[in-house]
């Protein structure tokens, strides 16, 4: 074959040059016959290379054909969750939260603090009640609490009140506060005495009372911005469906099951407080009563298996009974 195309490109050079010698002609024209047949050899050739590429795409399309369709791949879930909705939310969202972390942790701060010392107080209490009602004289309650310190609002107001009895009889009314009888300068002692430590006992629980009220709410505002901003998300996207709409507006739930889980042990906890409180200064108010009926006869308390039963007063003949 390749003789041949050499052989048709000479007699076309030698055709068209006219610089060929009329020697080369009679080469030429012996040469000319075999040009259709060089020609013919090439189109054979590029058919049978057509036929062979043809029979290896169709035997390809055959094997793909042969082969298990494959499996669909897996649609990737979308990632759903309490820290997925904070840290795609915005610095409204995030501030929301934090506030809430924020009253969550100050609860739980003030509720272990509280019980921790309410129970304190309470066992002391109790223990300077005994020694108190067991003591022969008011000077060895005073000792009593000269050694070991007034520690509960019992001997707080005990120690004040001798003191203030002893202050009087001594000294007089040498100022304004100090007027009255000496009954009523200890009635003035006493009553603020017990104000302060109401004050005590209601010490954070303005608190509790306010994140008890208010955790809700933040936390509903935090849904309702959220949900804002998942609407806006789903009108700006092509197309609307179930997940779309479900998966924001859920985690939007969230913050408001974030604002009921804080608010809920500081109701809790208010209530409790403010129970064991009412009844604690209803104790430390009978104990006034009687301490001050003690001080101003100047008799000792009528025991009966252990229970206060009665006061009696010198000039009056009036009585009092607790149990």
């Amino acid at each position: 074959m390749s003789n041949a195309l050499h052989s048709a490109t000479l007699v076309a050079q030698a055709t068209t040059s006219p610089a060929v010698p009329a020697a080369a002609a009679p080469a030429a024209a012996a040469a000319a016959p075999a040009a259709p047949q060089a020609a013919s050899a090439v189109g054979e050739a590029t058919q049978q290379a057509a036929g062979v590429l043809q029979q290896s795409a169709d035997a390809l399309h055959s094997a793909a054909a042969a082969l298990p369709p494959a499996a669909p791949a897996p649609i990737a879930t979308p990632d759903m969750g309490f820290l997925h909705f904070v840290a795609q939310s915005d610095f409204v969202g995030k501030t929301l939260f934090v506030i809430l972390i924020l009253m969550s942790l100050v609860t739980w701060y003030l509720i272990l603090v509280k019980a921790a010392s309410n129970v304190a107080m309470r066992k002391r209490a109790a223990d300077f009640l005994n020694k108190f009602w067991n003591a022969s004289s008011l000077e060895q309650v005073e000792n009593e609490i000269v050694t070991h310190g007034a520690r509960d609002p019992f001997s707080h107001l005990a120690s004040h009140a001798m003191h203030a009895q002893a202050h009087h009889n001594k000294f007089g009314a040498t100022k304004l506060e100090e007027s009255g009888s000496n009954s009523d300068f200890v009635t003035r002692t006493m009553r603020k005495v017990i104000d302060e430590e109401t004050a005590k006992l209601e010490n954070g629980l303005t608190v509790l009372a306010s994140v008890g009220s208010t955790a809700p709410f933040v936390g509903l505002f935090g849904t309702v911005w959220g949900v804002y901003h998942a609407l806006v998300g789903i009108g700006l996207s092509d197309g609307v469906t179930i997940n779309r709409i479900a998966g924001p507006v859920g985690e939007a739930l969230i913050m408001t099951g974030l604002g009921l889980a804080v608010a809920i042990p500081a109701v809790l906890a208010y209530n409790t407080f403010v129970r064991n409180n009412r009844v604690f200064l209803s104790r430390l108010d009978a104990f006034a009563h009687d301490l001050f009926a003690f001080l101003t006869t100047g008799q000792q308390v009528e025991l009966s298996d252990g229970k206060v039963r009665a006061l009696r007063r010198q000039n009056g003949g009036a009585q009092r009974g607790s149990e």
